[in-house]
């Protein structure tokens, strides 16, 4: 209903534009026109094709640059890199609330930061834990391994919401977990074949601590998940308001950890933030900031232009690309293991969002049980309606 309404509106305001005496910009509605510009800006707006695209390049984009930003030989700050962009988001929101880009937001209160403190601390875990994984991991195998949170999450709903896993759901957590299986296989093979045993037996070592902080970050960001959902069920809080309150909360607490476990010497900074490359970094944090606020807006653009069904379809989509990235943008060896493990985790997020599907339209289609229960008023007027 509200793509055809959006789309009635467009077409209703170029139809009176085009009437004959009703069009006072008639024989300047070239490409440079206020009237073509705004018509032009509908159409994007309500575009679903254009919403898909910018949602793919946003959370590819995210990705390909904090992989670009803590692969650093010497990188050791990951706790003041997402302070950093915990800040650019916090800013940002408050700046274009400042100037009416998006609406004015409710003052800070004491009460709501106490109440988001406990959830800034699980996305703390989240994104630091997935920083180090990604440190450590290709970006194929990061993405491959994200797969296994969504199984963390669907039984923790099970657990305290009352939430069901069905059959196709379950086949979609088994190939999740066979593809993970397959691209630690590859990974660990690639690392052994022809090189020195003492070089193989460090390139493993490490490759065992990314597995351990992916494994750390599959808990966190389901600790987190399911903590965010019974806080939104709790308060009736915005999506704006709520990614404000979580980045905002999450400051402090990096902050203090990076100056009680980061090396803040100025050899230190030096070797983390080399003048060669210093200027490409401050880019790169500042534009993952950016893209944190870029892949909320792009989400919410998408499932409003298109349906939450076709919005599920494009993130099970959206991994095999981020995935890809990772082969063309870092040099990760290609390997038929790699290859299949993108492949069945690919598969199996198809799967999982088509279960999904399925599972929606199952509850929407079951026949209520009980009258719900009507007012006299509600009683009466549906006589007088009927009469």
């Amino acid at each position: 209903m509200a793509d055809k309404k959006n789309e009635d509106y467009v077409a209703i305001r170029m139809n009176s534009l085009d009437a004959p005496g009703r069009n006072p910009l008639r024989g300047f509605t070239g490409p440079s026109s206020p009237v073509a510009r705004r018509s032009s800006a509908l159409d994007i707006s309500n575009s679903p094709g254009f919403s898909v695209i910018a949602y793919c390049l946003a959370s590819i984009s995210m990705t390909v640059v904090n992989k670009y930003l803590v692969s650093g030989t010497y990188w050791n700050m990951n706790f003041l890199y997402l302070a950093c962009q915990s800040l650019v988001c916090v800013v940002t929101v408050r700046f274009l609330a400042i100037i009416g880009v998006v609406p004015k937001m409710d003052p800070v209160t004491v009460k709501n930061c106490r109440t988001f403190l406990p959830v800034g601390a699980l996305l703390v875990g989240m994104i630091y834990t997935g920083a180090k994984a990604l440190q450590y991991l290709s970006v194929p195998v990061y993405t491959i391994f994200k797969n296994l949170a969504i199984i963390v999450v669907a039984y923790g709903e099970v657990l305290w919401f009352g939430g069901s896993v069905t059959p196709l759901a379950l086949v979609s957590f088994g190939l999740m977990v066979f593809s993970s299986i397959i691209a630690a296989w590859a990974d660990i093979q690639s690392a052994l074949s022809g090189v020195h045993p003492a070089v193989a037996t460090d390139t493993v070592s490490t490759l065992n601590l990314g597995y351990a902080w992916m494994f750390a970050n599959v808990i966190c960001s389901a600790s987190f998940v399911l903590g965010m959902r019974k806080l939104i069920k709790k308060l009736e809080f915005k999506d704006r308001d709520t990614m404000f309150y979580n980045n905002m909360m999450s400051i402090p607490i990096l902050v203090v950890c990076s100056l009680l476990t980061e090396d803040w010497s100025s050899e230190n900074l030096a070797r983390n933030f080399p003048v060669e490359t210093r200027t490409s970094q401050m880019i790169g944090i500042l534009y993952s900031g950016l893209m944190a606020i870029g892949i909320s807006y792009c989400s919410a653009w998408c499932v409003r232009v298109t349906s939450s069904t076709t919005y599920s379809m494009v993130g099970a989509l959206n991994k095999l690309p981020i995935a890809l990235s990772g082969l063309v943008f870092f040099g990760t060896p290609v390997t038929f293991g790699g290859v299949s493990a993108i492949a069945i985790g690919f598969l199996a997020g198809l799967v999982y969002s088509w279960a999904k599907i399925r599972q929606k339209q199952m509850e929407d289609q079951k026949l209520p049980t009980t009258m719900p229960v009507m007012s006299a008023s509600s009683i009466s007027t549906k006589d007088a309606a009927n009469a």
